[in-house]
């Protein structure tokens, strides 16, 4: 199972009503602009999830721990619906002590990040350059695997590995290595099918390299030659 994850800032907000808490917020935002996830930048088409609401079986967990379910679609504990804004998802919560624990976290706002677990659906991303000529990767059909409240968002830099697989995805499309798309040029040419490019770690060892004379004298007169 090759799972992607992401990460967003929400607002989540708490109910309690008999002993039992209730809290809602959004998955995802349509059209928002991630960071630089690797040599790309990646947004959601509206709609990607629609698919998923309907026909996926999607938990919601907290910190995308399967030990710590916080409610599941198929069982009516967990709601997802589209809006013009992203995915809303509200959760019925277990009476837990780990769930009782977040929901105090989240009033206080200690909690304030959700991430959800995804795979692309056949043909379900596109990519193009941004107003900016950098990659820009867009979700337009996706499958969910889970939606989380997350204390610590793992994937908000572009040396965590989070957009590996969407580089892998590419590099299956265009017939390369995905060693190849190590920098966003390699990734910009990959998108237009300049495959001919060279990825840049390729492209540095094609520098040649100058050994300069030991002598100073000489090695100051072959600086000039340059």
């Amino acid at each position: 199972m090759q799972m992607e994850r992401r990460a967003v800032p929400t607002e989540f907000e708490v109910r309690s009503e008999g002993g039992k808490f209730n809290f809602y917020g959004y998955a995802l935002k349509w059209d928002a602009r991630s960071q630089n996830l690797g040599g790309f930048r990646e947004r959601v088409a509206q709609g990607a999830t629609s698919e998923a609401i309907e026909l996926d079986d999607i938990r919601a967990l907290y910190n995308h721990d399967p030990n710590m379910v916080l409610g599941r679609n198929r069982s009516n504990t967990l709601r997802l619906s589209e809006d013009s804004t992203g995915l809303h998802y509200e959760v019925d919560m277990p009476d837990t002590t780990y769930a009782r624990d977040l929901a105090v976290s989240m009033e206080r706002g200690d909690v304030t990040q959700s991430s959800f677990g995804f795979k692309v659906r056949s043909d379900g991303d596109s990519w193009a350059e941004d107003d900016d000529g950098f990659p820009l990767r867009t979700l337009t059909r996706i499958s969910l695997f889970d939606v989380s409240p997350v204390t610590y968002p793992a994937y908000t830099d572009s040396t965590s590995g989070v957009g590996s697989r969407a580089l892998e995805l590419l590099a299956e499309k265009r017939g390369l290595s995905v060693a190849r798309l190590d920098s966003p040029e390699a990734i910009r040419a990959a998108i237009r099918g300049e495959a001919e490019v060279p990825a840049l770690s390729e492209a540095r060892t094609h520098f040649p390299r100058y050994e300069l004379p030991t002598d100073p004298v000489a090695a100051l007169a072959a600086l000039r030659r340059f």
